[in-house]
């Protein structure tokens, strides 16, 4: 009898022990991976930062930034989706690119790959000449490449990327017959437009306001102005041109983390992208702030993933 109280003593204490280890381990208890596709110091890794600096005043676990920079991303994006599914390891990614690189460059991962956390940028793409060009409107520069095949030398940030994609629109929509050429950053590109090597050049407006003083924005690609950084700047829209084109960010892990970690996740990151010194930090930054919820986010990617697959056989890049 003795045996069988202290056997089930023995038990009843197991089970403690063991119920008091899983409260314990409540999601996260050690310190988050955070894949940055692209080189430290670019604007994917400033906005990451930014997010950190609020995510330590939200979360009682740190980041580990991890980078993996390569192939417009492609390389950084499979490194997250074929991470550890335990919520410890997720990371950044860039639309359009993360569209364009399963449909055009057979890249190791899909949309479906992932769970997605939340939208934290939406990046308009303008259209930008020096200070001194002759060209004063996007019309001027759209009138001058038509009637001038070829001369018009126009700079853009990597083939499959959001920059040669709204060189793809613009050409089939208004042909634009330009000598476009491909630089690998948007450090680069800028250069090259204010050192004459370029005429032009279509970049995003985060990059593009690192030189806003050299240089002349003809037109930004958005539904309508942006009211931060450039209200002055008419849309292209406004100009006759039906051009929207954006580079937004997102964060993202591994398709199938616990659904818990999952809502922590999601939940932690609103709460700092509410967060009113978080977006003044995001506009000192010259970074343009938009959240979005996860699923919201999926079904606008699933939105254009069609739009973006027609473009790119229309341009006989993909069958």
């Amino acid at each position: 009898m003795k045996k069988s109280i202290i056997l089930c003593l023995m038990v009843a204490l197991l089970a403690l022990g063991l119920g008091a280890g899983f409260a314990q381990a409540a999601y996260p208890d050690k310190p988050i991976n955070m894949i940055i596709a692209f080189t430290a110091g670019g604007s994917s890794d400033v906005q990451a930062r930014i997010m950190q600096k609020y995510w330590d005043k939200y979360s009682n676990v740190q980041w580990n930034f991890i980078y993996k920079p390569g192939a417009a991303g492609a390389i950084g994006f499979a490194e997250i989706a074929s991470a550890r599914k335990d919520g410890y390891t997720i990371g950044g990614a860039n639309v359009p690119h993360m569209i364009i690189q399963p449909l055009a460059q057979k890249a190791q991962f899909t949309l479906n790959d992932f769970d997605y956390i939340c939208q934290v940028v939406n990046d308009p793409q303008m259209v930008v000449v020096r200070k001194d060009s002759p060209h004063k409107s996007v019309k001027e520069l759209f009138d001058y490449a038509q009637k001038n095949p070829g001369k018009l030398r126009v700079g853009l940030v990597g083939p499959n990327s959001g920059h040669h994609l709204m060189y793809l629109e613009v050409n089939d929509k208004y042909k634009f017959p330009v000598t476009h050429i491909f630089y690998k950053g948007a450090a680069d590109q800028n250069v090259a437009l204010l050192g004459g090597e370029i005429d032009a050049m279509f970049g995003n407006l985060n990059d593009v306001m690192r030189s806003r003083e050299e240089m002349s924005i003809l037109g930004i690609a958005s539904e309508k102005r942006d009211t931060v950084f450039v209200p002055e700047v008419p849309t292209l829209k406004e100009q006759g041109y039906d051009i929207v084109s954006d580079i937004r960010r997102c964060f993202l892990a591994p398709k199938g983390i616990p659904p818990a970690s999952l809502k922590y996740l999601r939940d932690t990151f609103e709460k700092i992208a509410k967060d009113p010194e978080y977006v003044k930090d995001m506009i000192t930054a010259g970074q343009p702030e938009e959240y979005m919820t996860g699923d919201e986010f999926f079904q606008y990617m699933q939105t254009q993933n069609a739009k973006i697959e027609a473009i790119l056989k229309k341009a006989d890049i993909i069958k």
